[in-house]
Protein backbone atom coordinates (compact mmCIF):
# COMPACT_ATOMS: atom_id res chain seq x y z
CA UNK A 1 0.00 0.00 0.00
CA UNK A 2 1.42 3.34 -0.98
CA UNK A 3 0.96 6.46 1.08
CA UNK A 4 -1.15 9.16 -0.59
CA UNK A 5 0.50 12.53 -1.08
CA UNK A 6 -0.26 15.47 1.16
CA UNK A 7 -2.15 17.10 -1.75
CA UNK A 8 -4.29 13.98 -2.23
CA UNK A 9 -5.10 13.95 1.48
CA UNK A 10 -5.96 17.66 1.30
CA UNK A 11 -8.27 17.18 -1.70
CA UNK A 12 -10.03 14.24 -0.01
CA UNK A 13 -10.41 16.23 3.21
CA UNK A 14 -11.98 19.17 1.37
CA UNK A 15 -14.26 16.80 -0.53
CA UNK A 16 -15.35 15.10 2.71
CA UNK A 17 -15.99 18.46 4.37
CA UNK A 18 -18.06 19.63 1.41
CA UNK A 19 -20.15 16.45 1.55
CA UNK A 20 -20.73 17.03 5.26
CA UNK A 21 -21.61 20.68 4.66
CA UNK A 22 -18.87 22.07 6.91
CA UNK A 23 -16.28 23.33 4.39
CA UNK A 24 -15.24 26.98 4.17
CA UNK A 25 -12.29 28.34 2.23
CA UNK A 26 -11.15 30.14 5.38
CA UNK A 27 -10.19 26.75 6.85
CA UNK A 28 -7.33 26.41 4.35
CA UNK A 29 -4.48 26.70 6.85
CA UNK A 30 -5.93 24.21 9.31
CA UNK A 31 -6.68 21.81 6.44
CA UNK A 32 -3.03 22.13 5.34
CA UNK A 33 -1.83 21.31 8.86
CA UNK A 34 -4.25 18.40 9.17
CA UNK A 35 -3.16 17.03 5.77
CA UNK A 36 0.51 17.24 6.75
CA UNK A 37 -0.15 15.40 10.04
CA UNK A 38 -2.10 12.64 8.28
CA UNK A 39 0.67 12.32 5.67
CA UNK A 40 3.34 12.04 8.39
CA UNK A 41 1.26 9.49 10.30
CA UNK A 42 0.68 7.30 7.23
CA UNK A 43 4.34 7.52 6.21
CA UNK A 44 5.60 6.59 9.68
CA UNK A 45 2.99 3.87 10.08
CA UNK A 46 4.15 2.29 6.82
CA UNK A 47 7.76 2.41 8.04
CA UNK A 48 6.68 0.91 11.38
CA UNK A 49 4.97 -1.94 9.52
CA UNK A 50 7.98 -2.50 7.25
CA UNK A 51 10.24 -2.73 10.30
CA UNK A 52 8.05 -5.48 11.77
CA UNK A 53 6.17 -3.34 14.31
CA UNK A 54 9.22 -2.96 16.54
CA UNK A 55 7.49 -1.27 19.49
CA UNK A 56 10.40 -1.43 21.96
CA UNK A 57 13.97 -0.30 21.78
CA UNK A 58 16.72 -1.06 24.23
CA UNK A 59 18.65 1.48 26.27
CA UNK A 60 22.40 1.50 26.80
CA UNK A 61 21.74 0.13 30.29
CA UNK A 62 19.98 -2.88 28.75
CA UNK A 63 16.41 -1.92 29.62
CA UNK A 64 13.53 -1.68 27.19
CA UNK A 65 11.56 1.44 26.39
CA UNK A 66 8.90 2.46 23.88
CA UNK A 67 10.51 2.95 20.49
CA UNK A 68 10.68 6.55 19.22
CA UNK A 69 8.49 5.73 16.21
CA UNK A 70 5.69 4.45 18.48
CA UNK A 71 5.85 7.62 20.59
CA UNK A 72 5.72 9.75 17.45
CA UNK A 73 2.77 7.79 16.04
CA UNK A 74 0.87 8.19 19.32
CA UNK A 75 1.51 11.94 19.33
CA UNK A 76 0.45 12.29 15.69
CA UNK A 77 -2.70 10.26 16.35
CA UNK A 78 -3.69 12.65 19.16
CA UNK A 79 -2.97 15.71 17.01
CA UNK A 80 -4.94 14.28 14.07
CA UNK A 81 -7.90 13.64 16.33
CA UNK A 82 -7.78 17.22 17.63
CA UNK A 83 -7.65 18.67 14.11
CA UNK A 84 -10.36 16.32 12.85
CA UNK A 85 -12.56 17.59 15.68
CA UNK A 86 -11.93 21.18 14.59
CA UNK A 87 -12.76 20.31 10.98
CA UNK A 88 -15.88 18.27 11.95
CA UNK A 89 -14.49 15.15 10.29
CA UNK A 90 -15.58 12.63 12.87
CA UNK A 91 -19.06 11.64 14.04
CA UNK A 92 -18.79 13.07 17.53
CA UNK A 93 -17.66 16.53 16.45
CA UNK A 94 -20.12 16.60 13.57
CA UNK A 95 -23.03 15.85 15.90
CA UNK A 96 -22.14 18.88 18.01
CA UNK A 97 -22.34 21.24 15.04
CA UNK A 98 -25.55 22.53 13.60
CA UNK A 99 -25.12 23.34 9.95
CA UNK A 100 -27.26 26.36 9.18
CA UNK A 101 -28.90 26.14 5.80
CA UNK A 102 -29.49 29.42 4.04
CA UNK A 103 -33.18 29.94 3.57
CA UNK A 104 -34.60 32.05 0.81
CA UNK A 105 -36.16 35.23 2.14
CA UNK A 106 -39.86 35.87 1.64
CA UNK A 107 -39.03 38.87 -0.55
CA UNK A 108 -36.65 36.84 -2.74
CA UNK A 109 -39.25 34.09 -3.12
CA UNK A 110 -41.93 36.65 -4.09
CA UNK A 111 -39.66 38.29 -6.65
CA UNK A 112 -38.69 34.90 -8.09
CA UNK A 113 -42.35 33.93 -8.46
CA UNK A 114 -43.07 37.20 -10.29
CA UNK A 115 -40.38 36.41 -12.87
CA UNK A 116 -41.91 33.04 -13.71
Amino acid sequence: MSVPTKETIKRRTISDMKELGVYKTQYGRIIDLYSELVFQFLTLNKKFEEEGYQYESYTAAGGAKKSPIVATLESLRKDILAYSNQLCLNPRSLESVTVIEKKESVLAAALASMNE
